[in-house]
């Protein structure tokens, strides 16, 4: 049951002659809500709706695949192997690595890739080939290698080769032959190798030992030149012979000083005095002269000046000056002599040692240089010298690996051929992956379809999406929808059935004459349906005109009209089915009326509208008004005052008015007419509504804020005779 929606419309007085009150434009209360994901209910609905489409696909994949299989058919194969260890579980460090190292700057593992092309080469294969075809003349090259398989297992050192035929004796006698030629291949290229390296080593040999003499000479002259032995004792005995001239310049230098003090206080006042009086003879000659002084002083007491003994000392004491002035004199230059002869041999001692000093200093400067040049050369002569040592050491071993008879790769595994055929089952195998795989894949397309369907394909999934008001579903009436597509003589004529006694439904006066099954009747009771879930919109006064109108065209909204009129008839009410479809109007073919006059001549001319009604003949309490003429600008006749005036007019003098109008897209004639109705019943075509343009029409009624009674489902395809539930 669906819910009963209170209308908004203000209630009616019921008068005939008064403007109705037509409800206020409202707001659109619901829209399409996002898609989800599929549910699997959902999931095999969809699978059970598309499955023509699924089994058409899986029949046609089926027959490419029985065709392929027809085909392709192929005789039975039969496989054998062997397996090859390529390198040494240890490796030989002295030699294989020592050659590879100096023919290459590749790793040392074994390259495989290229390994495998180079057994797959037609050069390697040629006499392989050429042994074959004596047995087996139709083997050539291409045959061969495309059933030869070559692979490394995983990362192991081993190869696994493989071949098939349709002969299991032929696979055997090729696998042995190739074991054999790769073997051999392997040895050839071992003692190649060997080879290779000897001769390499003899070419490298002559330079690296003129590298080691040069160096050699070269470090010997760098010994010779700078008088170094090793680094650590040249530092040692540098920087002792630096300390000890050091310690001799600072004692030199503290004489030289002593010694300019000296010779600066013999230059003074008192210099001289005091060399005077440490000078022994000075001194004796001073106590000489006091002594003479204090007799003639003694004297002269008793003596006269003129007394020859007083003259006589005087004389005496006379001769002794000149010797005093004579020893000062001495003394005085032998103490200059002296101290300027020590000077200046203390000053040039200062001086060389000042050189030596320098000359260490440079070659501590030096030495950092010399010791790197030095551990550079010692570096190299190593360096040579380990090479040499490895080349060497290596020419010997590889002497006597070549004076031996070894053997290259290893067979692990013995050439083994199954006496089974590779897959005995393939034919039924790959019927059935291909009967899965084309299931799978018409599955996908049925889901891709679903997913690029923008239709509604039932009445639950308009439903669930829209979660609107759903008033009515309208089973798809194969009938109804035949004669669609064909000019209508005569409506679709209804029969009598005894009157009922309930004041409800007082009208119902009229049914279908004729019989047309079940389907005819689930047809006329979802119109009902639908007729009266519209009565019960409204609580405070009935519903008394609606707009009829789809989101596309060839939705059903006329046919839906048309029988909802009907309809509407026989249950008693006078009913006006309006025509307001001015571009393509269809309301005169479905009931096969004359379309002469009609809307267009009633707005554009003071035409009465007792002239454009007119009755069905089985059905004379509904009247039609057809479109009329189709005028130019419909949208500018739809919003004259005078369609407003007439509107009013049919609402006072009938008690249901339906206008048909066209698409709601695209289009704004319903959004003209329907704010002067009780509101807008929107047709939805299942599987044919397009939901993009519904939820466009939804986003303009939105914004137009117009009252929307609900939705009807039109076309439900379904052989469900239950009642109808929403």
């Amino acid at each position: 049951m669906i819910e009963n929606y209170p209308s908004q419309n203000s209630s009616s007085n019921g008068s005939h002659n008064s403007v109705p009150p037509f409800p206020q434009n409202q707001p659109v209360r619901w829209a399409e809500e996002q898609e989800e994901e599929w549910s699997l209910q959902e999931f095999i609905s969809i699978l059970r709706r598309r499955s023509l489409l699924m089994t058409s696909v899986t029949i046609a994949l089926m027959t490419l695949v029985v065709i392929n299989l027809v085909v392709k058919e192929k005789p039975p194969e039969y496989e054998g192997s062997f397996q090859l260890l390529v390198e040494p579980l240890y490796k030989d460090p002295t030699v294989v690595d020592v050659i590879k190292d100096l023919n290459s700057d590749k790793s040392s593992s074994l390259d495989y890739e290229s390994q495998i092309w180079v057994l797959k080469s037609p050069e390697l294969m040629k006499s392989t080939i050429k042994q074959l075809q004596a047995s087996y003349p139709e083997i050539n090259y291409d045959s061969l290698i495309k059933s030869l398989k070559i692979n490394r297992l995983v990362e192991t050192k081993i190869i696994e080769v493989r071949y098939q035929s349709s002969n299991p004796k032929q696979t055997q006698v090729v696998l042995d032959r190739i074991a054999r030629n790769y073997l051999n291949y392997s040895q050839e290229r071992r003692q190649a190798q060997l080879r290779r390296g000897v001769e390499f080593i003899e070419k490298k040999l002559p330079s690296i030992q003129n590298r080691v003499d040069q160096i050699q000479q070269e470090l010997q002259l760098f010994r010779q030149k700078y008088n170094f032995n090793d680094p650590e004792t040249q530092i040692m005995q540098i920087a002792l012979q630096t300390t000890e001239f050091s310690r001799q310049k600072q004692a030199i230098d503290l004489q030289l000083g002593q010694v300019r003090a000296n010779f600066a206080i013999l230059q003074g006042r008192n210099g001289a005095t005091t060399i005077l009086n440490n000078a022994p003879l000075y001194q004796q000659l001073i106590a000489q002269i006091r002594q003479f002084d204090l007799l003639i002083a003694t004297e002269s007491t008793r003596l006269q000046e003129e007394n020859p003994s007083m003259q006589t000392l005087k004389d005496r004491r006379a001769s002794l000056l000149p010797l005093l002035r004579q020893e000062s004199e001495r003394l005085l230059g032998v103490s200059f002599a002296e101290l300027a002869t020590q000077l200046q041999t203390l000053e040039v001692q200062s001086q060389e040692l000042a050189k030596i000093e320098r000359k260490f200093a440079q070659q501590s400067n030096q030495l950092p240089v010399l010791i790197r040049k030095y551990i550079e050369l010692q570096r190299k002569l190593q360096i040579a010298g380990e090479s040499l040592n490895r080349f060497l050491s290596t020419q010997e071993n590889l002497q006597i690996q070549i004076s031996q008879s070894d053997i290259g790769w290893q067979l692990l595994q013995i050439p083994t051929t199954l006496d089974i055929p590779i897959d005995p089952f393939s034919t039924q195998r790959n019927f059935i992956l291909g009967l899965v795989a084309s299931i799978l894949l018409a599955i996908g397309i049925v889901l891709l379809v679903e997913k690029l369907d923008n239709t509604y394909h039932t009445i639950d999934e308009l439903k669930k999406k829209l979660k609107q008001p759903l008033l009515g579903n309208i089973p798809f009436e194969k009938e109804i929808d035949t004669k669609k597509n064909r000019n209508f003589n005569q409506i679709i004529p209804l029969t009598n059935i005894q009157n009922c006694s309930s004041p409800l439904i007082a009208g119902l006066a009229v049914l279908p004459n004729q019989n047309y099954g079940d389907s005819s009747t689930r047809f006329s009771e979802a119109l009902r349906v639908l007729h009266t879930n519209i009565q019960l919109l409204s609580s405070d006064r009935p519903i008394r005109s609606i707009v009829m109108s789809s989101a596309m065209p060839s939705d059903g909204k006329s046919t839906v009209a048309l029988h909802l009129a009907q309809i509407a008839t026989t249950m008693g009410q006078r009913v006006l089915l309006v025509d307001a479809d001015l571009r393509k109007p269809t309301i005169h073919d479905l009931s096969g009326l004359n379309n002469l006059w009609g809307l267009s001549n009633l707005i554009s001319t003071n035409l009465p509208v007792g002239e454009v009604i007119q009755q069905l003949p089985s059905m004379t309490q509904l009247s039609v008004i057809t479109s009329g003429p189709i005028p130019p600008d419909p949208t500018k006749l739809l919003s004259s005052q005078k369609m407003k005036e007439l509107m009013t007019d049919l609402h006072n003098s009938f008690d249901l008015v339906i206008y048909d109008v066209p698409p709601l897209v695209g289009l704004a004639d319903a959004s003209l007419i329907v704010p002067h109705t009780d509101g807008l019943l929107i047709v939805v075509r299942i599987q044919k509504t397009n939901s993009s343009m519904l939820k466009a029409a939804l986003d303009n009624l939105k914004i137009s804020r117009l009252n929307i009674l609900g939705i009807v489902g039109n076309g439900q395809k379904s052989t469900n005779n239950s009642y109808y539930y929403y």
